[in-house]
Order: structure tokens, then sequence, then C-alpha cells
């Protein structure tokens, strides 16, 4: 008798972002460009700077980024859990 073989799996896409980038003040008095990521897009362990904890996979956050520097700029970005980026007191500008 034959083993029965399972279709290969497909992967569903993700959903498109739906959500669009703000720009945010910080209290440094720079620009920041603020653009969340559902837990659905969110692939990939990140640290945030905010707590020095880790964002796991599934976990929505928000990637932050300096408004001078423009999007392109992938080194400049930074993945923040979403309450600490609230929450912050202090200068975040270390971009420079």
């Amino acid at each position: 008798m034959g083993r029965r073989r399972n279709p290969p799996r497909r992967h569903q896409p993700l959903p498109p972002l739906t959500a669009v980038r703000r720009v945010e003040i910080g209290p440094d008095g720079y620009d920041y460009d603020v653009r969340p990521v559902p837990a659905a897009r969110a692939l990939k362990n990140y640290r945030c700077p905010g707590c020095d904890h880790e964002i796991g996979p599934g976990i929505a956050h928000v990637v932050v980024w300096p408004s001078d520097v423009g999007e392109a700029a992938v080194d400049d970005r930074r993945h923040w859990h979403t309450p600490c980026w609230s929450n912050r007191r202090s200068p975040t500008r270390k971009w420079s």
C-alpha cells in the first residue's frame, strides 16, 4: 500500500500595510517618521532601544527613523515597542 502524499502548503500573502506613516516631534526637538507594524507583518526579532528587550515575531510595534534621512536609509530605522515609543522621555537622537 502506497503512502498518501499531502499537497504542498501554499503560503498566504501578507496583508498590505494599511497604516500610513506619521511624523512626530521627539523630546529632542527632531522630527521622526513613525510607521506602525501590525502583528501579521512582524516576522523577525528586533531589539527595542527604549527598554532593550526583544520584539519577537508576531508582536505589533512601530518603526521609527529621523525624518531628515528619508525612508530609504535602512540603517537609520529602529523598531520600538509601541508603549516604549509613546512613553520615551530622554532624547532619542542616536542616529547622527
